[in-house]
């Protein structure tokens, strides 16, 4: 396998050109002016497992968007990886703050800018690449089962009645999923933990219409002067939440992992420099490491109501919407929190309004062990084409399918992903590095090389 790095390198231009094919298409599940791109994808997803060499490919439907499965079984002795991705993508919006067009991938500065290029569809496609590869030239140590979902970015909803109705189909050794990132490109790192995700929109209405703000304004309740104190409150002077029995559930680390977490490489100068803030901020005796990946948040994800066209309307609006996300960390449940969440915002709400809560979606928090051969497969590889061993990271994502394959599959998960932090997922200018591409299609077969040895042992 000496000769990995350079078949890469001679299928670059290939390899590049594939993904953007892909990112052309604006598979956005969340919005169903989409629907036509999303069963496309599906279609080019399959299309590609074909070309790269997998057996049994099909788009199998679910309720939702589809599941697109393929395999090659090599070797039924042999052990079986089950590679996990998603081909949906986020919203574009707002589309005035990119400096390209979201589905018209660019490379600058050594980045591909597109709408899901980092999360997921370069990630997911580094393995049907790195399959590809290993097929072709009879490097393959492994049987290899794909399913690349199309619904991950809105809840993965249907994921658990596949796993239940195909678990004779699915049964494998471990999952393997790159959807995380690493610390840096010179620090490479192996996520060994994801939080957990509560996620709900909210509804204020206050009177029958929108009214005068003259006439009517210091008389009745504002929606949104109200939805704007009620969210404030859920937090207090030492930005912990205020939600009764929030933390009953919490796994508090111990001094000694504390000590672990934040020996990771963080500068917290470079940190703000980077987003272009005059200081940090959070939950009061933790660090911004510890922040961001094993505590618990409560972030406003959008806010409207009222007037919010050019020029002035003065209008006291009927009503006032927000949306609100929950990262969980151990031992926490997203139905608990949810229903927690509910009893209190309808609790705190003022006379003058009418409160609803619309649970979405939401997902468990996991972590995952570092003593497992996959495990050590994930770092040996690393080692391999990085030259140093990855640090083990908690991530502070959700992947809410991870939970799920140990529950119905009874499979663990590696989490080794090739993005960073500063991809902007999720927000305009999304970009993945060439060279984590790249390294991630060079990276994958040495998990199978050094899976495959560990299990013989």
């Amino acid at each position: 396998m000496s000769a990995l790095k350079d078949l890469v390198e001679q299928h670059k231009e290939q390899f590049l050109n594939e993904l953007f094919d892909l990112l052309r298409i604006p598979s956005v599940s969340a919005d169903p002016k989409y629907k036509a791109d999303v069963l496309r994808m599906a279609e080019a997803v399959k299309d590609s497992l074909i070309r790269a060499g997998a057996d049994k490919v099909e788009i199998c439907p679910t309720p939702g968007y589809p599941i697109v499965y393929g395999e090659k079984i090599i070797d039924p002795s042999l052990p079986t990886v089950l590679v996990y991705g998603h081909y949906d993508v986020q919203p574009p919006d707002p589309l005035e703050l990119w400096t390209s067009p979201p589905f018209e991938p660019v490379v600058k500065n050594g980045n591909i800018y597109a709408r899901g290029s980092a999360d997921d569809k370069g990630q997911f496609f580094m393995h049907v690449k790195a399959f590809e590869l290993m097929q072709k030239n009879n490097l393959l140590h492994c049987n290899i089962k794909f399913m690349i979902e199309g619904e991950e970015e809105v809840g993965s909803s249907n994921l658990d009645g596949f796993l239940l109705a195909n678990k004779e189909r699915l049964k494998a050794d471990c999952v393997l999923v790159s959807d995380t990132s690493m610390i840096a490109n010179d620090i490479p790192s192996i996520n060994t933990g994801l939080r957990g995700l509560s996620y709900v929109e909210v509804e204020v209405t206050g009177p029958n219409r929108d009214l005068h703000s003259g006439v009517y304004g210091g008389g009745v309740a504002n929606p949104i002067n109200v939805l704007c104190e009620m969210i404030a409150s859920l937090k207090d002077d030492n930005l912990r939440i205020t939600i009764p029995h929030f933390y009953d559930d919490v796994v508090e680390l111990n001094e000694e992992e504390r000590n672990a977490l934040n020996s990771a490489p963080f500068e917290v100068e470079e940190y703000k420099r980077e987003l272009n803030i005059g200081d940090v901020m959070g939950e009061k005796g933790y660090t911004t490491l510890e922040r961001t990946s094993t505590r618990p948040t409560l972030d406003v994800n959008g806010i409207w109501g009222g007037y919010t066209g050019e020029g002035a309307k003065t209008v006291l609006p009927s009503k006032a919407y927000a949306k609100i996300s929950m990262r969980l960390v151990p031992n926490q449940s997203p139905d608990t929190i949810t229903e927690l969440f509910q009893r209190h915002f309808e609790s705190i709400a003022p006379a003058g309004v009418k409160v609803i809560v619309k649970p979405h979606h939401g997902g468990w928090p996991v972590v995952t062990p570092t003593d497992s051969d996959e495990y050590r497969a994930a770092a040996m590889a690393m080692k391999t084409t990085f030259g140093k061993d990855p640090i083990p990271a908690r991530g502070g994502g959700s992947i809410p399918i991870v939970a799920s394959f140990e529950k119905i599959l009874g499979l663990k998960t590696v989490l080794m992903g090739f993005g960073l932090d500063t991809d902007d997922i999720h927000s305009p200018d999304e970009h993945y590095g060439v060279f984590n591409y790249l390294k991630g299609i060079e990276t994958i077969p040495y998990f199978y090389q050094y899976y495959a040895e560990l299990k013989r042992k």
